[in-house]
């Protein structure tokens, strides 16, 4: 009975410790070795692990980080689970790490394998394999995204105010953890990026908090025309951000900051306005 159970543990692929750390073992995949010691890394010493890298999974509320080298022959996995405070910065993690050049591979939330890489988030997990030594290991890491997709907790479900952002000559869609569009008064919330500029949504505690946050962003902003949308907007003129129309609908601030000449920022906003629910 002690195999069995065993037997059943190592089939599920993670040890979970507790409920924010979940371990990765080699057996996962068959054909597989563990090589060294497993790995913990928490906020006190990631930077350990991460030679100078660790402050991006800090912004993401990083909480730790559990791991295993895997051997095949002279072929090496150093496979990474971390656990952030939820799906959202899990999501956002990632959504700043995969290399928009190259397509999203489906496995969780969100996914994407290069020839010595495979990086995705699923629930409030962020996973990642760095293969080595140099070649293409395209094959062998869908075999391990398939195996962690199944062992890792979690919804695969993407936040739903990604679907509020127009796709049309979008260049990238990410979680902003903090400093949206780069002023430290609009904290956590969305940004994509258009050739002619960006669409973001500030998403606060309460209507309340989102009305101060208005009238502080207007105070940044100096001279500003107010517009019927939403409870209240207004379009003004940044010289960074260029053109911007901005309105609060309950406790979400949202707009654009158009760069582009001949770009109809109202009309844009409005579209957005009425899919922010």
């Amino acid at each position: 009975m002690l195999r069995l159970l065993c037997g059943l543990g190592l089939a599920a692929g993670v040890l979970a410790a507790e409920d924010s750390a979940v371990a990765p073992v080699c057996s996962l995949v068959p054909g597989w070795t563990q090589s060294g010691p497993a790995r913990t890394y928490t906020p006190d010493n990631l930077f350990e692990y991460m030679d100078g890298n660790s402050e991006g999974y800090f912004l993401y509320h990083f909480q730790e980080m559990r791991g295993v080298t895997c051997r095949q022959g002279d072929t090496t996995f150093a496979i990474d689970v971390s656990s952030m405070e939820d799906g959202e910065f899990a999501y956002g993690l990632f959504s700043t790490t995969r290399d928009m050049r190259q397509p999203e591979y489906s496995v969780g939330t969100g996914g994407q394998i290069l020839p010595r890489r495979l990086v995705f988030a699923k629930g409030k997990y962020y996973v990642e394999i760095a293969a080595d030594p140099e070649g293409d290991y395209t094959a062998a890491l869908k075999v391990w995204a398939a195996a962690l997709e199944k062992a890792v907790p979690g919804t695969a479900s993407i936040p739903a105010a990604f679907s509020w952002f127009r796709k049309d000559k979008l260049e990238s869609l990410r979680v902003v953890p903090e400093s949206v569009l780069g002023l430290h008064i609009l904290q956590r919330g969305y940004l994509a990026q258009y050739d002619y500029g960006k669409a973001f949504v500030v998403v606060e505690e309460s209507p309340a908090s989102a009305g101060a946050v208005m009238q502080q962003l207007r105070s940044r902003l100096g001279a500003t025309t107010p517009e019927k949308l939403g409870e209240e907007a207004f379009q003004a003129t940044d010289p960074y951000l260029g053109r911007l129309c901005v309105f609060r609908k309950g406790r979400y601030i949202a707009g654009y900051a158009i760069s582009a000449d001949r770009t109809d920022a109202m009309a844009l906003t409005t579209e957005l306005a009425g899919k922010i629910q």
